[in-house]
């Protein structure tokens, strides 16, 4: 059906056609959307997640190339595929797109869900993902609801409550059910992202270069139709800090895998922790260092702070460098690495920070280790920290 689809009584038919010829029109070229290959859509969508269009494309183009079918994926291992994924963040959707694709390979032959409720099955596949993809690649008439449909659908309907109900979630899914085209449920679903990705954006919408201004409540009624929908205030991230110690033997680091369940699992990062109340970033290195390896350091070089912001905390890493002075097996699963700029191993962007930090300003010259004597010149504590006494040349703690 391409003509307009009705609303409440007294509201006029939804332009659903103009929506999709505006979408046929101007859709973006993006690398997933050259076929229906359910692989290509499937990892989209889970990198789509938490990640806008220009920030994923890279990472698709380059996870596709690493691993081109289920089948490849399925056979690889935990660490090849978050080091494939390194950057992306969010790393628990690799986790799961890596075991969703072995239940498709192992439990189901390789063969793809096609219903939303089939696709609900697939680990890390949720009410979103799976109504996308179901509309998409099967055209099941479901709506597909991100935070783009939301926002979009609360200017069409004027929806004045509190989206992140899931009771005016639900009124806005209903709503957008009656206008979905049987013959092109994906396709408007597709649209209806797009025109939130690139026009009814969060801030400041075109609306003059809507396909479908005349028929959104905001843009007829509001004098900043981008008013909605109600922006509740955020509270404020918590700040940590932190000690880390790049542990030195034979121009080799340290690093140690975090646990596969939990924040940042399964990612390779360097000793370290929270310093706590009252205790200096230096005691801090030593301490977190003897408790998570077991092994101890000679003097600590100071090499500053390194800021990072997380989803939902932010955090100064006070980093330390010394050398190893033995003591007994380490008591964390870790290794001794060469020091590159491409590490064997997937780290976190926090971890990829210190890596640039040292590796390009003149600490350690990549893929070589450190170069022992080498002056390292001072840098200033994060403000609000103990400063660090110095001992010696280099400022050692």
């Amino acid at each position: 059906m391409r003509g307009g689809r009705g609303g409440r009584a007294g509201e006029p038919a939804f332009p659903s056609a103009a929506l999709l010829d505006w979408f046929d029109a101007h859709r973006r070229p993006l690398p997933w959307r050259t076929d229906l290959d359910p692989y290509r859509r499937w990892v989209a969508e889970v990198l789509l997640q938490q990640t806008r269009v220009g920030q994923a494309e890279p990472y698709f183009v380059r996870f596709l190339t690493r691993f081109p079918t289920v089948q490849a994926l399925a056979a690889a291992s935990r660490p090849e595929v978050l080091r494939a994924w390194q950057g992306a963040g969010y790393y628990a959707r690799a986790r799961h797109l890596h075991d969703g694709a072995r239940q498709i390979v192992r439990a189901r032959h390789g063969l793809f869900p096609r219903s939303r409720a089939q696709w609900a099955t697939v680990p890390g596949v949720g009410p979103y993902i799976a109504a996308a993809l179901a509309s998409l690649l099967a055209d099941e008439p479901v709506v597909a609801l991100d935070a783009n449909v939301v926002r979009v659908a609360a200017r069409w309907f004027r929806e004045r409550g509190d989206v992140r109900r899931s009771a005016v979630r639900a009124r806005l899914e209903s709503r957008l059910a009656r206008l979905l085209p049987p013959d092109r449920p994906g396709a408007f679903n597709e649209a209806v992202m797009e025109l939130g990705e690139t026009i009814c954006r969060p801030v400041a919408p075109s609306c003059p270069q809507c396909p479908v201004r005349g028929a959104c409540r905001a843009a007829r009624e509001l004098a900043d139709p981008g008013a909605l929908p109600r922006r509740p205030r955020r509270a404020a991230k918590p700040h940590v800090r932190a000690a880390v110690v790049v542990l030195e033997r034979a121009g080799r680091w340290w690093m140690q895998r975090r646990p596969d369940v939990g924040f940042l699992g399964g990612l390779w990062e360097f000793p370290g922790g929270k310093i706590e109340a009252g205790e200096r970033p230096a005691a801090a290195a030593r301490r977190e260092l003897r408790e998570e390896t077991g092994m101890r350091a000679g003097p600590l070089r100071y090499e500053g702070v390194v800021r990072h912001a997380y989803s939902h905390f932010s955090v100064d890493l006070h980093v330390f460098r010394g050398a190893a002075l033995g003591g007994r097996a380490p008591s964390s699963p870790g290794r001794w690495i060469r020091p590159s700029t491409r590490l064997p191993v997937p780290i976190a962007r926090g971890t990829e920070k210190i890596v640039r930090r040292l590796l390009t300003e003149g600490r350690a010259s990549p893929d070589s280790g450190s170069r022992p004597g080498r002056r390292l010149g001072a840098r200033p504590a994060a403000a609000g920290s103990r400063p660090v006494r110095s001992r010696g040349r280099g400022g050692t703690a």
